[in-house]
């Protein structure tokens, strides 16, 4: 089984350093309970791992398909419990094509595969929250 490891380093107050495959990403809290929001908040890197996850293998199964949107957007917003611990149960993604022609289809089911089969992300998630989408085209 591969095993990923990532450190994080405190620097101070709220502040930690994460190292990442090599980068280093800042965490912060909000001023309100002692940071400095030198970084984003652990909770919606979440929702941009998602993103990530999912946003690559469609662009990677589009690609085999031979299906080259001109752009290509992944919104994800999740909606947070109200009792502590406080977790997504509820998450949308939106995903937005630019281009002509680009087929349903093809653009549904390189999400289906990434949703159903590919993204680990997605997988994990989907025990503990309601993952819903939707394809946007823009010409």
């Amino acid at each position: 089984m591969a095993k990923t490891t990532i450190n994080l380093s405190w620097k101070e107050k709220m502040t930690f350093d994460a190292e990442v495959n090599g980068h280093i990403i800042p965490l912060d809290a909000e001023a309100t309970v002692g940071g400095e929001d030198r970084g984003p908040r652990p909770k919606p890197l979440t929702l941009v791992s998602l993103g990530g996850c999912t946003g690559m293998d469609v662009i990677s199964i589009l690609n085999k398909m031979r299906v080259e949107p001109e752009d290509f957007n992944v919104n994800v917003s999740g909606e947070l419990t109200d009792e502590h611990p406080k977790y997504f149960h509820k998450i949308h993604i939106i995903y937005t094509f630019k281009g002509e022609n680009l087929p349903m289809d093809k653009l549904e089911k390189a999400i289906n595969l990434s949703q159903e089969r590919y993204c680990g992300v997605t997988a994990m998630l989907n025990k503990v929250a309601e993952i819903t989408h939707e394809i946007v085209i823009e010409k």
